[in-house]
């Protein structure tokens, strides 16, 4: 079953809650509640946290605000 939990990245205006699905291989999807954005993330071979896809347009601290959620959610669980 893959892991689930509630985010929340910093948009221009307001904030966009969502939920993390980790869809396996270490590749995490969040998914705007509203549907407004979708963005994909995953380790490239130096370890580094990149986007892999998504809609667009998109902020790129995303992708470090997103990471950060998941390393807290991993030390969590």
């Amino acid at each position: 079953m893959a892991q689930q939990f509630e985010a929340t990245l910093t948009g221009s205006d307001t904030t966009v809650d969502g939920w993390v699905t980790e869809t396996g291989n270490g590749i995490y999807t969040f998914k705007a509640i509203d549907d407004s954005l979708e963005l994909t993330i995953a380790k490239n071979e130096h370890g580094y946290w990149e986007r892999i896809g998504g809609s667009e347009p998109y902020f790129s601290a995303w992708v470090e605000e997103l990471a950060e959620q998941i390393s807290i959610n991993k030390t969590t669980v």
